[in-house]
């Protein structure tokens, strides 16, 4: 490439998963379980993953370029930040919060969708990527664990054994109920990632004669 690339990283959330399910932290980068109370309600953890192992490091990565120490004042705009986030995102777009970075979003600026992306890629011979996410996000859709079953058996089968490791995680911090990574409250290794066409529903509509469509 004709700049350089620089790789950044707070260390493994996997790790930390792990020691918080130990008992050894309290989980600071809590990422965006379901949690079930004692009456069987479902809701979700705050997120914080993203803060803590994304932007964090790329802030602390920004400025030690441009050459000024944590806490350290930084001129206005000293920085313009380029985010990959699709017109398929746009809610996720804004600007930053600091007055020395301003957020530029050349996707957006070029009304490009996912796919004109993958269109892209495919027309100049690179390989599409997968979605970038941690095999353990709660945010998957059942259509993205199926693919991650399916052609990720090991990453998935990681999945599950976060999913049954973070079960007890409010016994040793201060979240009230059981967690889980599937949005359905139930361990994921027990739920039915199974099409509508596997089910025996893939054809539900009925026209009578009139073509009412009911």
């Amino acid at each position: 490439m004709p700049f350089p690339i620089h790789i950044v990283s707070a260390g493994s959330l996997k790790k930390e998963i792990e020691e918080a399910s130990a008992g050894l932290n309290g989980m600071s980068a809590r990422p965006p379980f379901f949690v079930k109370s004692n009456k069987g309600r479902l809701g979700q953890v705050n997120r914080q993953c993203t803060q803590d192992y994304k932007i964090d490091p790329i802030r602390r990565k920004q400025r030690e370029l441009l050459g000024y120490q944590p806490r350290r004042r930084i001129p206005d705009a000293q920085v313009e930040v380029w985010i990959g986030i699709s017109t398929d995102e746009v809610v996720r777009a804004g600007a930053s919060w600091s007055n020395w970075s301003a957020n530029r979003y050349p996707l957006l600026e070029q009304r490009m969708s996912r796919r004109d992306c993958e269109a892209w890629l495919v027309k100049h011979g690179y390989p599409v990527p997968a979605k970038s996410a941690c095999t353990f996000c709660p945010y998957r859709s059942d259509v993205e664990w199926r693919l991650l079953r399916d052609n990720d058996p090991a990453a998935f089968a990681d999945a599950v054994a976060i999913d049954d490791l973070i079960r007890g995680m409010h016994k040793h911090g201060k979240i009230r109920g059981e967690l889980f990574i599937h949005r359905t409250g139930k361990p994921l290794s027990e739920v039915d990632l199974s099409t509508a066409e596997e089910r025996g529903q893939g054809d539900l509509l009925m026209v009578c004669e009139a073509g009412c469509g009911l």
